[in-house]
């Protein structure tokens, strides 16, 4: 393969930028660029050399070289990386030098893929990579750690070996037929193909819970104009990311941040009051506040309990009634006026609670709501195995099927032949997981996701 190139660290100013460089020519490329004082460049495996980045006779920059040695590297090729100052000035000039003697620019996700393609990791370690950069909690770091150390990889070689000893015996009947083992291969594959079923819906069972520890919980706060919305947001985060003034219509488009709760990511997403007005913008801002309350996973209705309640909140909640929401009374620190009693008979199953925004209270009461309805003390990863891809679950569930559809044909008493079309589509399916039969549409599109120098 040709050698690659690309800046590893992200853009901006920082104490170091690295710049990785992997390929047959990495070390050519860097001696015609990194000058030593001894003017001799030690490439041993695993050692790092001080010297400078030139071009031609002019120091570029101070910097540290590691290398590494085929097959003893990410990608398994020559690889070096180049330890510079972290100016986005500097970086460009190296990776121009590197450009101009050889490399090439590495796309988004190469160096990575290339380890998938040299056999160093499979497709689900690859995965869990991008995972690993990209995780918003601790909970979704651990569980893409045990994807990168091969769990899952290990998990399914274990139940291909049991698919693998069966179709050995299936051949072996098919060969030798005089034997008549016919029906105690029927009744083995029987057995195994049932023990696989129960091993793979376990995996398929952690999904949900995967689910919520990857993507967390979006949930939308909406309320009529002046409710509390945006002070709420405020209070949820600990500091001053909404405006709130006293001008209903204030906030007209959405605004979304991240916090976690017992360690499961939580999107909050402020929206535009709702409310019946002319206004032309702010209308567009009140439609998309009814749409993101349609898709969100849980929804805060928020209403002013300083007033009586009016029509337009009666309506919030008949539009909230099948989606699961919480109702919370707010600005109950001011004499309250609405009918409590009446707000628990509209909400009907939702959990109804005062809080005072502006001085945060109830703020935790809502956390505890939140995590109970989830019972995100139930998420535990520590010693258990969690499927967190959306593309691993269909591959699993394309799995069961073909179980199931090989447990038929055995009940029906089809010829073994057949039986080994349903389980050699259970081993198909496994490969797209591991990457052993997955398309190379598919696998440049999984890449794609990947950051540059990644």
């Amino acid at each position: 393969m040709d050698t690659i190139v690309a800046i590893s660290t992200a853009i901006g100013n920082s104490g170091i930028g690295i710049i990785r460089m992997s390929g047959e020519d990495s070390f050519d490329i860097i001696k015609k660029i990194f000058k030593t004082k001894t003017k001799t460049i030690n490439i041993k495996p695993n050692t790092i050399n001080y010297g400078h980045i030139v071009d031609k006779d002019k120091i570029v920059d101070e910097v540290l070289v590691s290398f590494f040695i085929s097959p003893k590297s990410f990608t398994t090729e020559n690889m070096c990386e180049i330890n510079s100052h972290g100016g986005i000035v500097i970086m460009n000039r190296i990776l121009e030098l590197c450009l101009k003697n050889g490399a090439r620019m590495a796309e988004p996700g190469e160096f990575t893929k290339r380890a998938f393609l040299n056999g160093r990791i499979d497709l689900s370690q690859a995965e869990a990579i991008i995972d690993v950069i990209n995780a918003k909690s601790e909970k979704e770091a651990k569980a893409s750690i045990k994807q990168l150390n091969g769990e899952l990889a290990n998990k399914l070689k274990s139940i291909r070996e049991k698919i693998m000893s069966i179709l050995v015996d299936i051949e072996a009947s098919i060969d030798y037929p005089e034997y008549d083992v016919e029906e105690i291969t029927n009744n083995r594959v029987s057995d195994v193909m049932k023990e696989v079923k129960e091993e793979i819906i376990t995996l398929k069972n952690t999904f949900d819970n995967g689910k919520i520890i990857k993507e967390g919980i979006k949930v939308a706060i909406i309320g009529r104009p002046n409710a509390g919305k945006s002070s709420l947001l405020n209070a949820i985060l600990k500091e001053e990311r909404a405006i709130v003034t006293e001008y209903e219509g204030t906030t007209r488009d959405t605004i979304e941040e991240f916090i976690q709760i017992d360690g499961i990511p939580i999107k909050i997403i402020d929206t535009a009051g709702i409310r019946n007005t002319d206004d032309y913008v702010e209308n567009i801002g009140i439609n998309k506040s009814k749409e993101i309350a349609k898709e969100a996973d849980l929804v805060i209705a928020i209403i002013d309990a300083s007033k009586e309640i009016r029509e337009e909140e009666k309506e919030m909640l008949e539009f909230i009634k099948d989606k699961k929401g919480i109702i919370l009374l707010n600005k109950v620190d001011l004499e309250i006026k609405i009918d409590k009693e009446e707000i628990k008979r509209i909400a009907k199953d939702k959990c109804v609670l005062e809080i005072s925004a502006l001085n945060k209270e109830g703020i935790d009461k809502l956390y505890e709501t939140i995590s109970a309805m989830y019972k995100f003390s139930e998420i535990e990863i520590d010693d258990s195995l969690t499927i967190t891809n959306k593309r691993h679950k269909n591959a699993i569930n394309n799995m069961i099927t073909s179980i199931e559809k090989s447990q038929k044909s055995i009940e029906e008493r089809m010829p073994i032949d057949v039986v080994t079309i349903n389980i050699t589509e259970i081993l198909t399916e496994m490969g797209t997981i591991t990457g052993e039969t997955v398309s190379e549409d598919i696998i440049n599109e999984i890449f794609k996701k990947f950051c540059l120098g990644k």
